[in-house]
């Protein structure tokens, strides 16, 4: 049997997420995104969990949207879900990224509360460049990181940067080697494991509420927006 797209641990209060497509850079399809948002959603209930852990096994955190796949009206639907389950859930969320993180990895990413960095993550936004909009609440949590002119920049021009620009510009949290990525993330985990459940999601609707306060008009604008570029691809492919 092939082995699942995303794998589950839960030990000491912190559940690890695994996306669990190394073949594929970890390339988001509706199966991964699915699992993902159901093993949230779980985490969310289970009050053995405190925190989640995102993370991606093999070369990268995760190389964005599956393009070798066919594209579903899902798609969208799927991967928004999955960033609204990060941002509403009531427990912090840490990411821990390496390799290429891209276009709906690095929203994913943005989602979370904490985000650790291996040196070699290298970090891309090609949505503009292939003809399609940003997803994930990135509309405003990018300019809520880097600010306004940056995030424009950033999402225009899709240039890659590194992970040391990511943490020069609000993006990241910590910076670590890539050997000792795993147990900087997981000592992170445990610390936020640790707070008293109630203070931590206090702490984290309270600042996204203010500091994402748009969250769920961005999220329904870059529906539209998506939408309508769809649209204009296919008029022009006629």
């Amino acid at each position: 049997m092939p082995e699942p797209k995303l794998l589950t641990d839960i030990t000491d209060g912190v559940l690890t997420l695994t996306l669990n497509r190394p073949d594929k850079l970890n390339a988001i399809d509706n199966e991964l995104a699915n699992r993902l948002l159901c093993a949230l959603e779980a985490g969310s209930a289970d009050t053995a969990v405190r925190v989640m852990r995102l993370r991606g096994n093999g070369r990268a955190f995760c190389a964005g949207r599956d393009v070798s796949a066919e594209p579903t009206e899902q798609d969208l639907v799927l991967v928004q879900a999955v960033a609204k389950a990060i941002v509403r859930n009531p427990k912090p969320v840490l990411a821990e990224v390496h390799g290429w993180t891209v276009g709906a990895g690095l929203e994913w990413m943005l989602d979370a509360d904490v985000v650790v960095a291996a040196e070699s993550t290298r970090f891309k936004l090609p949505e503009a460049s292939l003809g399609v909009f940003v997803t994930g609440g990135l509309s405003v949590t990018l300019p809520a990181a880097v600010g306004l002119a940056r995030a424009k920049a950033l999402t225009m021009l899709g240039e890659a940067f590194t992970a040391r620009q990511a943490h020069e510009w609000g993006m990241v949290y910590r910076v670590v080697s890539d050997a000792d990525l795993n147990v900087a993330s997981w000592r992170t985990a445990v610390t936020l494991a640790a707070l008293e459940p109630r203070v931590a999601a206090q702490f984290k609707r309270v600042f996204n509420q203010f500091g994402l306060e748009a969250f769920d008009r961005a999220m329904d604008e870059e529906n539209a927006s998506q939408q309508a570029l769809s649209r204009v691809g296919r008029v022009s492919a006629a």
